[in-house]
């Protein structure tokens, strides 16, 4: 199952970027040197991380086959395939930008940056794997969830009682898994004292507020949900604060950033992840299956608590809609709920105005993260532009076509010039595409 090491990759012919042990290893090197191997990075960010990642996850299933290799190949080997498979490294970009934005450029920032990129993406594997076992969700990224996938490799149905206690028992050791070796990459980066200091202070408290928000959610799904401010809560602890605000605060750690440029770009990046949560909501409502990878309507099955559900509802009783709450009480949790069902429950969306508020919610959150960003960093820089555009990327999006981004544009170009004169960048503003070098992953 492991395909690590057939995996072809173009940073395979380029020595001087092959991964954190040859940036780590040219620590001594003259500084045109070592900004110069920063600026290769940035022309492939995507690629320097995934062979960075191959490289870690390869010595972690060895080091479990040496273990036992029924372990390293259904666990450990699905771990890594979970991990470098679908994703679109967009923690990592975050991270990278961020750190060079506020200035890292030398050898050992690189070097550990694309490190704790994958630490990242570790953490990330870690919170999907559980995420879908505590929703018993059928698919992820279009194909069957770990432990669906883990009981069929046991030789189990899924549907099987036996099957279904084996397949998440499984999936939640591979999570764990997951973030051992999130936990083990951190550990093993070299950083100097100050530097691991700031790192640690920022990874500690993302892994908590991730649990912290992943109870939340599972609470509102118990009781029957919760007040919007609830659910917006949830929403940031959740997702905004690890998927976006913890990575820039990663980049601007490792770049040894002031309190107040950090502040700033942690503030730009959770306005970022509570729109980037939002979309996702509406998306699990009204999105596409084929570009979702995963049903519509599964937020409804399970009683997700979120924010366009607490709106509907607090808009229904006071127009004093009681057929609409009626309705949303008997379908929100059913998890038989119907086709037909389902769409009565978003006609509710549609005609409470849920929608709609929503959707511009996201908008004045994207708008303010892209001003809020200025005012941290100059965007009309190279990293400051990726940074820009890539933050676009994660607040934009439109529900209604299933798509990932629809190109929002967000405030008036006027305005984020505005924002770059007072942090003291030039007048005209350029947004760069997010996506450099290497595409989308």
């Amino acid at each position: 199952m492991v395909r690590i090491q057939a995996v072809e990759h173009s940073f395979a012919d380029r020595p001087d970027l092959v991964g954190a042990d040859r940036f780590e290893a040219s620590g001594g090197a003259e500084h045109g040197r070592a900004a110069d191997t920063a600026d290769r990075v940035d022309a492939d960010v995507v690629d320097a991380v995934l062979h960075c990642a191959r490289t870690v996850l390869a010595e972690r299933v060895a080091r479990a086959a040496e273990i036992d290799p029924l372990f390293a190949a259904d666990v450990a080997g699905r771990v890594a395939d979970f991990t470098l498979d679908g994703g679109k490294l967009v923690r990592p970009r975050l991270l990278w930008w961020a750190m060079r934005a506020c200035g890292g450029a030398d050898a050992a920032a690189a070097g550990a940056a694309l490190r704790l990129g994958v630490a990242l993406e570790l953490i990330q594997s870690c919170a999907l794997m559980h995420d879908d076992v505590m929703d018993r969700s059928q698919l992820r990224r279009g194909r069957p969830a770990a432990h669906i996938a883990l009981a069929t490799g046991a030789g189990l149905s899924p549907e099987s009682e036996r099957g279904a206690a084996f397949g998440a028992s499984a999936a939640v050791l591979a999570g764990d898994l997951a973030l051992v070796w999130a936990d083990d990459t951190v550990a093993e980066t070299d950083l100097d004292p100050a530097a691991r200091r700031r790192v640690a202070a920022v990874w500690r408290s993302m892994r908590t507020e991730m649990v912290a928000g992943q109870y939340l959610d599972l609470h509102g799904q118990a009781t029957g949900g919760g007040s919007a401010a609830r659910a917006i809560r949830t929403a940031c602890l959740k997702s905004a604060l690890y998927s976006v605000e913890r990575p820039l605060a990663i980049g601007a750690a490792l770049a040894g950033a002031g309190g107040r440029t950090t502040a700033t770009l942690r503030s730009a990046g959770r306005a970022a992840g509570i729109a980037f949560q939002l979309r996702d909501d509406l998306l699990g409502v009204f999105g596409d299956p084929g570009r979702t990878g995963k049903p519509s309507g599964d937020d409804i099955r399970e009683g997700k608590p979120t924010y366009l559900l607490a709106v509907a509802r607090a808009r229904s009783a006071a127009t004093g809609d009681g057929a609409a709450l009626a309705l949303l009480d008997r379908a929100v949790g059913d998890r038989e709920l119907t086709e037909d069902g389902l769409t009565r429950v978003r006609e509710v969306f549609e005609a409470s105005g849920a929608r709609a508020l929503v959707e511009r919610k996201a908008d004045r959150l994207g708008d303010r993260a892209v001003l809020r960003l200025a005012r941290a960093v100059d965007v009309e820089e190279h990293a400051g532009g990726q940074l820009l555009g890539l933050l676009r990327t994660v607040a934009g999006g439109s529900a209604r076509d299933g798509s990932a981004a629809r190109g929002h544009g967000g405030p008036s170009s006027a305005r984020v010039r505005s924002a770059a004169r007072g942090h003291g960048g030039p007048s005209s503003a350029r947004v760069r595409s997010a996506d450099e070098g290497g595409g989308g992953r």
